[in-house]
């Protein structure tokens, strides 16, 4: 369907207002591709008409014209016809795989006989999601998260996976930075050579040249005999640098060199030793600011900074909590059930340690659970945010009754959870986004998706405010 938005008329024909206030006009593609055939049969036999000297023509009759026009609907209607078939057999097939509602597809059927692309554009639109999905699940089993930002990480993932790009990681501690290098490793053309992971914070730093580069006996006091350092044992697969950002600027300026030249020395060596190794880098720091503050070197950043890939903190994603939750608790002993009680609070701690945090809390409780159920993850009941316990406090739903009725979706009411809490935290700056998105956590750009996904209308908090 094509449709036309009228600004600022009284008059509209389709019974409603769209949400942003303006008046809408729907033609069918039915109508409008024969109408636009018939108008230039009738302009082409015009011009033919008068071209030929108009009544004095004689041989050309206006009969002919009536016949060329209604040829030229009938054409029109056999093209459109022909255009929404492939989208007929697409429908189907949804309809028969029993993805969607059964109002839902009897909406979409209704479309589709009037040729009304708009109202089962969603409809592809949600198809989409879900092969995405799937594909993600089945390429990416160990990374659990369904949310649109996960889906962007895999995304990228997919795209610098099969090149030899030196990738930067960036995100909070315990978001699964390792588990990320891991996934590009796997699906990279080196997976059947060498992964070979350093985590940069851990190892002294007197001792830190010497894992990465290894070294000579008699370097130093201590080396009995010649050590492989990182770099040999990953040469022809990938070298993963885990937090980066705590590595000594000495030993930065020596990493440098082996970027660009892809050749060192062993410490106490005179030998050069060439590799062949595909970089990946991570940390869960700021390390542009760090170059500003004079920590970190300028050089070694653009050097590492070819390809970045941000992953999002579990408080940015939370409808991939319950989905993580059951993942862990698939291995844990009993395979325990948490009650909808309990699952509450998991939906709205903020996690300060993002899936670590989440990883170790629902370990502990499926440890302490009884008969198979887990009644409490001992977290606190509020958020650190005021914005959240108002929202709480006035939309908690009765879970005690929803059980008894066996009607109890979580993920229904975890979107209806944040939406109130989105909703409380606009109240509160009055439609102000960036304030808003402060008190939440999250990011304005995350907090724009929601209000899209929620159909909040943040217009009508300003203008509250405005008469206030």
């Amino acid at each position: 369907m094509i449709r036309t938005y009228v600004d600022r008329t009284k008059k509209f024909f389709t019974g409603q207002k769209p949400p942003d206030g303006r008046f809408s006009v729907y033609t069918s593609l039915f109508i409008l591709v024969p109408f636009i055939f018939a108008g230039i049969a009738f302009l082409a036999f015009t011009v033919a008409y008068q071209g030929r000297g108009g009544p004095a023509a004689g041989h050309l009759s206006w009969w002919w014209c009536v016949a060329v026009v209604l040829f030229a609907c009938l054409a029109g209607i056999a093209i459109t016809v022909s255009i929404l078939a492939p989208v007929r057999r697409v429908v189907d097939a949804v309809k028969k795989a029993q993805v969607f509602s059964a109002s839902d597809m009897e909406s979409t059927d209704r479309a589709l006989r009037r040729g009304d692309f708009d109202q089962f554009d969603s409809l592809f639109q949600e198809v989409t999601n879900l092969i995405s999905k799937v594909d993600a699940r089945e390429r990416f089993p160990e990374i659990v998260g369904q949310s649109a930002s996960m889906r962007g990480v895999l995304s990228r993932i997919m795209k610098v996976a099969p090149t030899d790009t030196t990738v930067l990681i960036l995100g909070e501690s315990g978001v699964g930075k390792e588990l990320v290098a891991e996934a590009i490793y796997r699906e990279s053309k080196r997976r059947k050579r060498s992964f070979v992971a350093l985590n940069c914070v851990a190892i002294p730093a007197g001792l830190l040249e010497s894992e990465l580069f290894g070294h000579e006996r008699g370097a130093f006091t201590g080396a009995q005999g010649r050590k492989i350092g990182k770099f040999e044992l990953a040469d022809g697969g990938t070298l993963f640098l885990d937090e980066i950002g705590d590595m000594p600027l000495e030993t930065q300026a020596k990493l440098l060199r082996v970027l660009q030249e892809r050749k060192f020395q062993r410490v106490g060596g005179n030998s050069i030793i060439n590799i062949d190794v595909r970089f990946i880098a991570a940390s869960n720091k700021n390390l542009e600011r760090m170059v500003g503050e004079g920590t970190f070197r300028e050089d070694l950043y653009y050097r590492l900074n070819v390809f970045t890939i941000y992953i999002p903190p579990l408080r940015e994603r939370i409808e991939d909590i319950p989905l993580l939750a059951r993942h862990i608790l698939h291995d844990a002993p009993g395979t325990p059930e948490p009650t909808p009680d309990a699952m509450r609070e998991l939906v709205t701690w903020h996690w300060p340690g993002n899936v670590r945090e989440l990883k170790n809390v629902i370990e502990r409780a499926a440890v302490m659970a009884e008969e198979g159920v887990i009644s409490s993850f001992g977290l606190p009941r509020r958020n650190l945010s005021p914005v959240m316990d108002v929202a709480w406090n006035s939309s908690s739903p009765d879970f005690s009754e929803a059980e008894a009725d066996d009607d109890f979706n979580l993920d229904r009411h975890v979107a209806e959870h944040e939406k109130d809490i989105i909703i409380a935290a606009l109240k509160k700056t009055g439609g102000v986004q960036a304030g808003a998105a402060r008190l939440l956590g999250i990011s304005q750009r995350s907090l724009w998706h929601r209000v899209k996904k929620y159909g909040i209308d943040v217009e009508a908090f300003k203008k509250k405010r405005n008469n206030e």
